[in-house]
């Protein structure tokens, strides 16, 4: 067994040695399956993480060629984990992907219900208007809603720099490996010339 690969392993998902060296021998040296295994291992971990309350943090930033300003808010359980660089970088990370993609929430549950109502009727018009079948509205309208509402949510936006997962599951990676629960508080995102 290559210890290069078991390092690599725990590097990976935050597991430990002895953990990362189990995953690989139980998957008889394929390293994918191992990698599979131990990040769903790992989710389970930061979705029991999520219960506990995370109270530090860190406010980060990001500028973009001076045109494009993010100030976000992401919270950890303790300090120690707030000056960790791998805390650090996820920060940044989160801050460079709202400057790019400027989403309006960070949760669906900040959404205003007024908002969902709102885009619900303008989408069952449009359906009306284009003859759907009636029994399809209701369906076709719930898709277009949800839709609508992932692109301009944070958290269920597709992480810019790995487009096959959400900033949801790019944090929940990270509680994964720093064994704290991770929050994004809040974000403010400026672009020269826009009024808001």
């Amino acid at each position: 067994m290559d210890i290069k690969e078991i390092k690599r392993l725990r590097e990976l998902t935050g597991v430990g040695m002895t953990d990362a060296k189990k995953a690989l021998v139980e998957s008889k040296g394929d390293f994918d399956k191992a990698l599979t295994a131990m990040r769903k291992k790992g989710l389970t971990k930061a979705e029991k993480s999520a219960e506990r309350e995370a109270r530090a943090g860190i406010i980060g930033s990001y500028i973009h060629d001076s045109r494009i300003g993010v100030l976000v808010e992401v919270n950890c359980e303790t300090d120690f984990v707030a000056r960790n660089e791998i805390f650090t970088d996820l920060v940044k990370n989160i801050a460079m992907h709202i400057a790019a993609s400027n989403p309006e929430y960070v949760s669906a549950t900040e959404i205003p219900s007024e908002d969902i109502e709102s885009i619900k009727t303008e989408f069952s018009e449009k359906a009306e208007t284009d003859k759907k079948p009636k029994d399809m509205i209701e369906k076709i309208v719930t898709g277009q809603v949800k839709k609508h509402f992932e692109e301009k949510t944070l958290l269920d936006q597709p992480y810019i720099k790995n487009p096959d997962q959400s900033i949801n599951d790019y944090i929940k990676e990270n509680i994964a490996k720093l064994g704290e629960n991770i929050v994004v508080k809040r974000f403010s995102r400026m672009a020269l010339g826009e009024i808001s």
